[in-house]
């Protein structure tokens, strides 16, 4: 059997909106060609927002400053407790504050290279270029980044990069960063131009002459399900990494928004792109339902290891430092500790499956601090990192002063996500899609403290552009009545479905199960066998989900099994989607390792010649072969190579 008989060939896609010329005066010359919209007539126009993390929060607060009507939607209590909040580390910006050499075309070329050759270069580039102004917005809004003794803005390095151009709020980098985004939404709403809707899910899109013309939602205290209408919506609803049950996100961390526009024909780039990320707390057994992150920014100062020897069970301090494999030094002297998050993922793997691993099960390698702690006192390594030392001994009940912390791989975020041109516009016209929720900027793997970059930079500076030139070039009038009651009717037909199966099997059950084919097929490590394994596994979960699922209570009540039941009805079709992908990209790139194509030295193997674009995949109806369509990926400034970072 071949790869293409899982799916089907379209024709080609292409970024029709970015501009020619020089890729540094791209983002310039798009931001003049943008049409506007008069000030007037910005109180006439309304925009959905679903999500209010760093993108949705910025953009909301962004558009309604502007002046624009803005109808915005999370289904958590308190646009606070977005899942961004929960990011640590810190925010990449080419401010060169260090005098190290970085720049915006080095943040622009190690952007390129750390996603391993696949992604757009004017994205790229455009995010480069912004991020020197998300700082100097957050610093206005007040985020304490942490500082210098003389008072300037202070930095650190994280992985891919030899400079240091990660500002941070000691391990609190997300809450912080959002906190001054909420700040900034909730003062458009106390001024009428935000319209908020908290505990609510978007369950499905309004879709009027080929356009995203509203949503449909449910209130998820009540039940109630309800329509909004506007003249665009967007979605930054962020990603899919959940799919896989054991990850680092929140657990209401789900694919529902965007999937469900995928059904409605926004094409899915590049599902296959899931991070590893290389510092999480390993699983302790089978009673977990989420995994916990300790930030990159402690490969600053802590050193990664294993014992050299096989099945070495001493504690750590017993173990003399001759005895002691420094993996990531050894193996990538040039970068050390702070390789891409792919690579380091990867190494702990080896030596875990060489039997070097620590920890119960030898799932775990130490990240050890004691010698950040004799050089620069114990104060010092307090002040950085202090808040991520607490956690972790909270979770694990050991000090990581005393004794090294350990760590293993765990899922943490997605690359892939919705086909989105240069003004981030999906392929269904009026549906914008930022932050995570989309698949640019990143490529193959994302560099740390990218993410947080990402989600400021689309709705604080790139939507409230872009999205402003699609609402001049298209004066829309009311929504009729038929698409709403449609949309209306699918929501209720799903819910209906789901209530009406009354099985026997738990929704987590199936969901924890799902999650345990993704990892073991479509993980770390993928390969051919493994993924025509899943794709006879999912399908048949699948199956046995809609003849089993058992969701207790009814639709017109707080009724969380029912939320929960209709998020994992969407990750078993992802799930088949990603794995599909894999299967069909037959070369190693980032986050995408197919043990088949590496070199001798068990680094991951790129195929230019063959797999040098983009896929972006089109829903063609239950149970019908996916579409595969391929945006070629051009190369003028950053030329691929073998990636190395030794």
């Amino acid at each position: 059997m071949t790869y293409d008989s899982f799916y089907k060939s379209g024709g080609p896609i292409a970024d029709a909106k970015a501009p020619a010329g020089p890729v540094e005066d791209r983002w310039t010359t798009r931001k003049f060609q943008a049409k506007l919209v008069n000030p007037a007539n910005k109180r006439k126009k309304k925009i959905i927002i679903i999500g209010t993390g760093l993108a949705g929060g910025s953009a909301g607060a962004t558009l309604g400053e502007a002046g624009y009507h803005v109808i915005q939607f999370c289904f958590q209590d308190s646009p606070r407790r977005a899942h961004s909040i929960a990011a640590q580390g810190g925010i990449n910006a080419a401010k060169n504050y260090r005098n190290d050499g970085d720049s915006v075309h080095r943040l622009f070329y190690d952007t390129v290279k750390g996603g391993d050759f696949r992604a757009r270069e004017s994205n790229v580039h455009r995010l480069a270029e912004i991020s020197t102004q998300i700082i100097d917005q957050c610093v206005a809004q007040g985020v304490p980044f942490a500082r210098e003794y003389g008072g300037l803005l202070d930095n650190r390095s994280f992985g891919g990069t030899q400079v240091s151009r990660t500002f941070y709020a000691r391990g609190q980098t997300g809450q912080q960063l959002l906190l001054g985004a909420y700040q900034a939404l909730m003062r458009q709403v106390d001024a009428g131009n935000v319209e908020l809707h908290a505990r609510h899910e978007m369950l499905d899109l309004i879709i009027e002459d080929g356009r995203a013309r509203g949503v449909v939602v449910r209130d998820l205290i009540s039940g109630e399900i309800t329509s909004y209408t506007a003249d665009a919506v967007v979605l930054a609803s962020g990603g899919y990494g959940n799919v896989y049950f054991l990850s680092t996100n929140a657990m209401g961390s789900n694919v529902t928004a965007s999937w469900r526009a995928h059904r409605h024909g926004a094409y899915f780039g590049n599902p296959c792109y899931t991070q590893i990320h290389p510092t999480c707390i390993p699983v302790s057994g089978d009673h977990q339902s989420k995994l916990t992150l300790m930030s990159e920014s402690l490969r600053n100062d802590g050193r990664v290891w294993v014992p050299k020897q096989r099945g070495d069970t001493r504690k750590p301090a017993d173990i003399p430092e001759d005895e002691r494999d420094y993996y990531l030094e050894r193996i990538y002297p040039s970068f050390g500790n702070l390789v891409p998050r792919d690579i380091a993922s990867r190494a702990a793997k080896n030596v875990c499956d060489e039997g070097r691993g620590v920890g119960p099960g030898g799932l775990g390698v130490y990240l050890d601090f004691a010698d950040a702690i004799e050089r620069l006192g114990l104060k010092a390594v307090e002040a950085k990192y202090g808040n991520l030392f607490e956690m972790y001994e909270r979770i694990t009940g050991e000090n990581p002063y005393e004794m090294p912390m350990r760590i293993y791989p765990a899922v943490h975020y997605t690359m892939g996500g919705l086909w989105v041109d240069y003004d981030l516009e999906s392929t269904i016209p009026g549906l914008f899609v930022i932050g995570e929720a989309n698949f640019s900027d990143h490529g193959a793997n994302r560099l740390g403290a990218s993410a947080l970059m990402q989600g400021l930079a689309d709705g604080y500076f790139v939507l409230p552009t872009t999205v402003g030139n699609y609402l001049a070039e298209n004066n829309l009038g009311e929504v009729g009545e038929q698409p709403v009651a449609e949309a209306e009717q699918r929501v209720k037909d799903q819910i209906d479905r789901l209530l009406s199966v009354d099985g026997d099997r738990s929704v987590d059950s199936f969901h924890r199960e799902l999650g345990h084919i993704m990892w073991e097929y479509c993980g770390m490590e993928r390969t051919e066998e493994g993924l025509r394994k899943a794709l006879d596994l999912i399908p048949a979960l699948r199956k046995e989900f809609w003849e089993r699922v058992k969701v207790t209570g009814k639709g017109e009540e707080l009724n969380q099994q029912l939320e929960k039941a209709g998020r994992v009805a969407d990750f078993l079709e992802l799930a088949e989607l990603m794995v599909i992908d894999a299967l069909h990209r037959a070369e190693s790139c980032g986050g995408h390792f197919r043990a088949e194509s590496q070199d001798e030295d068990g680094e991951a193997k790129r195929d230019d010649v063959n797999f040098a674009y983009v896929a972006a995949w089109e829903w063609a109806g239950e149970d019908k072969q996916p579409v595969l369509h391929k945006e070629a990926l051009e190369f003028e400034y950053v030329k691929p190579s073998q990636r190395s970072y030794k």
